[in-house]
């Protein structure tokens, strides 16, 4: 299989890899200290799972960024599904900055439930444009629909 753009790949592969980056500076300050002594819900995943179960994300949310930039960017439809991604990106980043960063169970909680519905929104453009793509995001929704109600039951026991 020919790649059409392979530049616009990588490029489309690295953006989510940058939220990534900033989100893990927050996340490395504490995850080892402040999170250790978090009461947390039987059915806390293994902490060595986060990581791979990230990365994988983010290289399927890069690969489905990569399958709508191909179609074009000058659509209102794409320039739309385009801005719906950058904000549950942001707020993707976003989500660490107030959990392991401000240490704020409550408030990275509403914010998750925000991210999930602008991720929600980024499939439905996504659909528009490239159904493969918003069909690459629907682990994404999975895990931060997951994330949730792990980050409500922390809340909770805290």
């Amino acid at each position: 299989m020919k790649i059409k753009k392979p530049k616009l790949l990588i490029i489309s592969l690295i953006i989510p890899q940058i939220a990534a980056a900033i989100g893990s500076i927050f996340t490395s300050k504490t995850v080892g200290t402040w999170y250790l002594e978090l009461v947390k819900p039987s059915f806390n995943p293994p902490s060595w799972l986060f990581g791979p179960v990230w990365t994988t994300l983010y290289i399927l949310m890069g690969i489905s960024l990569y399958l709508v930039w191909i179609k074009g960017t000058k659509s209102k439809k794409a320039q739309t599904a385009l801005t719906f991604y950058g904000v549950q990106l942001g707020l993707n980043a976003l989500w660490s900055v107030l959990f392991f960063g401000l240490q704020s169970p409550l408030y990275a909680f509403i914010e998750i439930i925000i991210l999930g519905a602008a991720i929600a929104l980024t499939i439905n453009y996504f659909y528009k444009i490239s159904k493969n793509a918003a069909y690459l995001l629907v682990p994404y929704i999975a895990w931060v629909s997951f994330a949730a109600v792990l980050n409500f039951f922390i809340y909770y026991l805290n």
